[in-house]
């Protein structure tokens, strides 16, 4: 693809957009672009994906001053759809280096900043090889970048990772950092392998000679947190979250998208306030056939309303699902999230999800796989207390029988239980959160300013 296909020679600051190539990294950074293109006519974006990518994508409705570039295609296919996470991990850490640089020489106008995922380091790398002033986008929760990027920093990573296998007599950690926090790094380690760890720590540590840090939270929800972060970096951090599609929502920013109604909007709009558990268990990680068929006969025996997206097995658990049910292989989740007949949502508890969940101020039954999902699983159900937690009896977490799935459904969903409607207050308080953010004046929407204007008059020196 001619990489100069959607440029335009009169923008006055060219911002380059390199996301880990994930759904749950592209859509935060494809929603950042978006946002930052409705606030100015002098920036352009020039939104960086694979071949392949950019075939799933390409055809998206976005503003006249976003375009796409691609790269080849580095990572093989059946990689892409995550069939083996560590090489698909290896090959976004080793192998987009040398043709997101050669691309960078092509594109024109010249590349004024990046703005990049946080664990490309390559990028960063890049970026001050060049002097040109890089932005690390964080995808995670703040809390969660947090304890990555001070493991990264230790420097014998070989060590580290020998470590953590040990027990916590061994590992000489300092008192802020919890041994919560170790369990944490330790069930990436475990879930992962050694080589992914080594490079999520490697992309964490190069945070820090960033220009810029921003993140896909909001400065209320993890406000401690970030209080810590600002004394440990010298440049700004910018909380510009939920960067979820809700300016969609509020101002058809796309409006050419399709006036049909998709089947299952018809379907919730049948049915009762309140009464249906939305499930999704995210688009990269997911549960083996086995839990699917339990998941399945669980939400039929739970007599409860559900829309399930399950993606491939679509049909095969379509079939299954009864009356009460509907299986359909995607959906726009946040404008599900949003109707009013939603009542809750069973999650893998990305980080994404989570905050759509917030936007819509929906209590969430969680049900984590793997990497920062188990700990926003802690937040949910602990801290904020707008969740439960879905586990088996006999102690596997990722193992939960159609009895249990089906007895917590009810339970969950049951709006005359006292317990359920104050759990549904609380969320209905994180949505007033995440309004307040957003709104005019609110802290997501300043950060995000501020961060536009510090990129527009490109004053910033590289040391």
């Amino acid at each position: 693809m001619d990489p100069s296909i959607n440029l335009e020679p009169t923008a006055v600051r060219h911002v380059v957009a390199m996301p880990l190539p994930g759904r749950g990294h592209i859509n935060p950074m494809m929603n950042l672009c978006k946002l930052i293109v409705s606030k100015t006519n002098d920036i352009l974006v020039t939104f960086v994906v694979t071949e392949e990518w950019l075939g799933f994508i390409g055809s998206d409705a976005k503003p006249d001053n976003l375009g796409f570039a691609s790269i080849p295609n580095v990572i093989p296919s059946e990689l892409v759809r995550g069939v083996e996470f560590p090489r698909f991990y290896e090959a976004v850490m080793t192998k987009m280096e040398v043709p997101f640089e050669q691309l960078l020489d092509q594109l024109d106008p010249p590349v004024t900043n990046i703005i990049t995922d946080s664990e490309l380091f390559w990028a960063i790398r890049i970026g001050n090889c060049r002097n040109i002033p890089v932005a690390s986008l964080c995808t995670t929760s703040a809390t969660f970048f947090s304890k990555l990027h001070y493991f990264g920093t230790i420097q014998d990573q070989h060590s580290l990772a020998d470590l953590l296998g040990k027990g916590d007599e061994i590992l000489d950690i300092p008192a802020a950092v919890s041994s919560t926090d170790v369990s944490d790094i330790r069930t990436i380690y475990g879930a992962s392998g050694r080589g992914v760890m080594q490079l999520a720590l490697k992309g964490h540590s190069w945070v820090q000679k960033s220009q810029y840090l921003l993140f896909n939270s909001v400065y209320e929800l993890e406000a401690q947190v970030f209080r810590t972060l600002e004394t440990k970096f010298s440049f700004p951090i910018y909380p510009i979250g939920p960067v979820i599609p809700y300016f969609e929502l509020k101002d058809n920013f796309c409006t050419n998208i399709s006036p049909d109604v998709p089947n299952y909007q018809e379907w919730l709009d049948f049915q009762p306030t309140g009464s249906v558990l939305y499930v999704s268990l995210g688009s990269f990680h997911s549960v083996s056939s086995e839990q699917m068929d339990e998941i399945s006969a669980g939400l039929k025996n739970s007599g409860v309303r559900y829309l399930w997206v399950a993606r491939g097995e679509t049909c095969r658990l379509q079939q299954g699902c009864g009356d009460m049910g509907l299986v359909v292989p995607w959906c726009d989740q946040l404008k599900v999230l949003c109707h009013s007949s939603v009542g809750g949502f069973w999650t893998h508890c990305g980080w994404n999800s989570t905050l759509e969940a917030l936007f819509a101020g929906i209590p969430m039954l969680t049900f984590p796989i793997t990497y920062d999902q188990v700990p926003n699983s802690e937040k949910i159900v602990q801290d904020w207390k707008i969740g439960w937690r879905l586990r088996g009896r006999c102690g596997d977490e990722n193992s939960v029988s159609r009895e249990e799935i089906a007895e917590i459904v009810q339970k969950f969903m049951d709006k005359e239980s006292i317990e359920v409607q104050e759990m549904r207050k609380r969320a209905r308080k994180f949505r007033e959160i995440c309004d307040g953010a957003t709104a005019k004046g609110g802290t997501s929407g300043e950060n995000l300013d501020a961060f536009i204007k510090e990129i527009s008059q490109g004053h910033i020196t590289i040391e």
